[in-house]
């Protein structure tokens, strides 16, 4: 059986966190960033990725981004490791690599 994980990196202490200088790399990592989770999710391993959003800058043009969540499919949370250390995201400095958490996740609604 497949193990599902969530990965969290955010500023705050529970979520996956960008670095608070980031905006300028994860720009200009962008493309080669959505191209390897378009890969990932035709594969069925990636089932949803997103940005986590400052919430006073919802409504704004220039939304604050403060970190990433992505749910996987995978045969381990090791594979969802290796997947999310080979990002570009998490090369480049984008991602704060001290605050990364990835958990087992069982989702209580249907996944896309």
């Amino acid at each position: 059986a497949k193990t599902q994980a969530v990965v969290t990196i955010s500023k705050s202490r529970h979520k996956l966190v960008t670095k608070f200088d980031a905006a300028a790399r994860r720009s200009s990592n962008r493309a080669e960033h959505l191209e390897n989770a378009a890969q990932i999710m035709k594969a069925g391993v990636l089932r949803v990725g997103g940005v986590l959003l400052m919430p006073e800058s919802l409504m704004l043009q220039d939304k604050k981004m403060v970190g990433s969540t992505m749910i996987f499919k995978a045969e381990s949370i090791e594979a969802v490791r290796t997947l999310v250390e080979r990002d570009i995201y998490y090369t480049s400095g984008v991602w704060d690599l001290e605050r990364l958490v990835i958990l087992p996740f069982i989702a209580a609604t249907p996944l896309p």
